[in-house]
């Protein structure tokens, strides 16, 4: 069933695939990119917390001008990628040189398998941990789900226990650039809130439709009406994000906000080739929601037809170009670690507004005032 979605992977490409879906690597716990205000040189964008290269003392905006005594002028980022992760247990030397520094520092690291989160918060605690509460007063939970890996059901479910006994009152579910990962992730993240009914089904050519359906234990947030959820989208929210969201869209169980998704719904099963250091990611089959209409986007699709997912009525938030990229911005701003404030530049700077989001506030805040009134009411009995 060849698709345009149908990709073979080579060795360093499959590497980073494999280490992507399985949520954890041997390494140092940083992110690496070419920072445009830092003359595009290799640059920590941001030091994962609690990692070898936090508690060494990397920073973020350090400039990496050595891995292992090698210069990185002109090294690609998959290059540099490959030199810093490697078996656990073993030394790394980088040299870096501090934001607002001048001499290199040799910092000696030893590896370690690096648990990459795929839920985060929408900002830090004081001691750097994600906050899954947007405010304590209001109780509404928010988790962003970065990508469904092996280990993305067991931290949603960590965080929505936890969420549960701090008295949360609504949830977020933030999708935004999300691009997929596993069905079983998705699958998994589906049945805790819901009880009964289809999450998805698979069809493919000469093959029985496959159905997966919610299981009636373990569900979360019960009862529904107590408990509002609200799912964000947008444009690149794609695979197993359009299942979660449309799965709880079908069923009533959150509304969805923000822009169509991206209409990715095609099952791809991964062949190892070449002693597994190679792969081909071959389309097979395609998903269908819950309500049995058509998640793919086929390349002659056209707007008006039937694919992806869209916003609930009065919720769908188109964003212009510059609000987007503000918002991108914005997002990795409050990602970075840092072990000092922000300069008064950025200090100064009018906070973005995230429209998406203050509507999702908006629903759950508008649904718990109309359950406390319903609570109000007379009971006859």
């Amino acid at each position: 069933m060849g698709g345009r979605h149908d990709q073979w992977r080579a060795r360093g490409d499959f590497k980073q695939f494999s280490r992507n879906n399985k949520g954890k690597f041997g390494g140092i716990g940083i992110q690496v990119g070419y920072d445009r205000s830092n003359r595009g040189l290799l640059t920590v964008i941001s030091p994962m917390v609690g990692t070898p290269a936090y508690e060494a003392g990397v920073l973020a905006g350090d400039t990496i001008v050595k891995i292992d005594g090698k210069n990185t002028d002109n090294m690609r980022i998959d290059e540099a990628v490959d030199l810093i992760q490697g078996d656990p247990d073993s030394l790394i030397t980088l040299t870096v040189v501090h934001d607002g520094g001048k001499e290199p520092v040799e910092i000696p690291i030893r590896r370690a398998i690096i648990k990459v989160q795929s839920v985060l918060g929408d900002k830090r605690k004081e001691n750097k941990e994600w906050d899954y509460f947007l405010d304590q007063n209001s109780k509404i939970g928010y988790l962003r789900i970065s990508s469904f890996s092996e280990t993305a059901s067991a931290e949603v479910k960590d965080v929505i226990v936890n969420l549960q006994k701090e008295g949360a009152k609504g949830l977020i579910l933030d999708l935004r650039n999300n691009p997929g990962g596993l069905l079983k992730a998705a699958v998994e993240i589906s049945d805790m809130f819901l009880s009964e009914g289809k999450i998805v089904s698979t069809r493919g050519r000469n093959q029985q439709e496959e159905v997966i359906d919610a299981r009636p234990e373990g569900t979360m947030f019960l009862p529904a009406e107590k408990y509002p959820i609200a799912v964000l989208i947008n444009r690149n929210s794609a695979s197993a994000s359009e299942i979660l969201a449309a799965a709880l869209q079908d069923h009533n169980r959150a509304v969805v906000i923000g822009e169509r998704s991206y209409g990715k719904g095609s099952v791809q099963n991964i062949i190892d080739l070449e002693n597994k250091s190679s792969a081909l990611k071959l389309t097979t089959a395609s998903y269908w929601r819950p309500s049995g209409k058509n998640i793919h986007r086929f390349p002659d699709s056209k707007e008006t037809d039937e694919w992806g997912v869209k916003p609930n009525p009065d919720y769908e938030i188109i964003l212009k170009d510059e609000e987007r990229l503000e918002f991108l911005l914005d997002r990795s701003d409050k990602d970075v670690v840092r072990d000092k404030k922000p300069d008064a530049k950025k200090a100064d700077k009018k906070p973005f507004v995230d429209r998406v989001l203050e509507k999702a506030v908006e629903y759950i805040n508008n649904h718990k005032e109309k359950a406390a009134l319903d609570n109000l009411q007379p009971r006859v009995s």
